[in-house]
């Protein structure tokens, strides 16, 4: 004979609580009296400018110069908005005798910021520093076809980059920096060397003397 269970299922128990009555406004005062003693955080755009990062990610600057048509900022680009065309011109030999060689000249350089994401994979694989960030970000259009931007708006995005930031006095000197330097020193040394030297005896001496 068997003796019946003495478990209990648990939701067989009814559930006990103990909840005083009104709780729940009172938590909702305690959140409204909360919110009302914090300063507000509106801002009071445009009246009021944001104060933005210096490396704010607002628009992308073009620095023609720098650029070299390697298209690495195009082919790596995920959402396709960067629109390049070139061509090649022969560039005359530098030195008698030498090779002629050719180059890629920029036709155009166009960005469609209605696709752009800013993740900014094209400053970071630019190898030549063609491409920086800009703070600036009110450039809204009412015509989605005014937001491809071509590469005389971009380079005059280049005007509002700020300046890189300072190095740190012990970080060692860059290799592009130090190189120049030692070249600009070795030349100078050679001027030097090459220019003619002048002493008290080699003037020249007065009639009567």
């Amino acid at each position: 004979m068997s003796r019946p269970s003495t478990d209990h299922h648990p939701a067989a128990t009814p559930a006990k609580r103990s909840r005083v009555p009104g709780s729940g406004l009172a938590k909702g005062l305690a959140v409204t009296l909360r919110t009302m003693t914090r300063k507000t955080v509106t801002a009071q755009y445009p009246d009021v400018q944001p104060d933005l990062a210096p490396r704010t990610r607002g628009v992308i600057g073009l620095f023609e110069e720098n650029c070299t048509v390697c298209m690495l900022c195009a082919r790596e680009c995920p959402d396709w908005c960067i629109y390049i065309d070139s061509h090649k011109e022969t560039v005359p030999p530098a030195a008698p005798g030498g090779r002629e060689r050719s180059r890629n000249v920029l036709d155009r350089f166009a960005i469609d910021f209605a696709l752009c994401m800013y993740c900014g994979i094209c400053i970071e694989v630019c190898p030549f520093d063609a491409l920086f960030w800009s703070p600036e970000f009110e450039y809204a259009e009412t015509d989605i076809r005014d937001l491809t931007h071509e590469r005389d708006k971009l380079r005059a995005w280049m005007w509002t980059v700020p300046e890189p930031p300072a190095l740190d006095p012990a970080a060692e000197e860059p290799k592009e920096i130090a190189a120049a330097r030692k070249a600009a020193d070795k030349l100078a040394a050679q001027q030097a060397a090459a220019a003619p030297r002048t002493t008290g005896t080699d003037a020249p001496r007065e009639e009567g003397t």
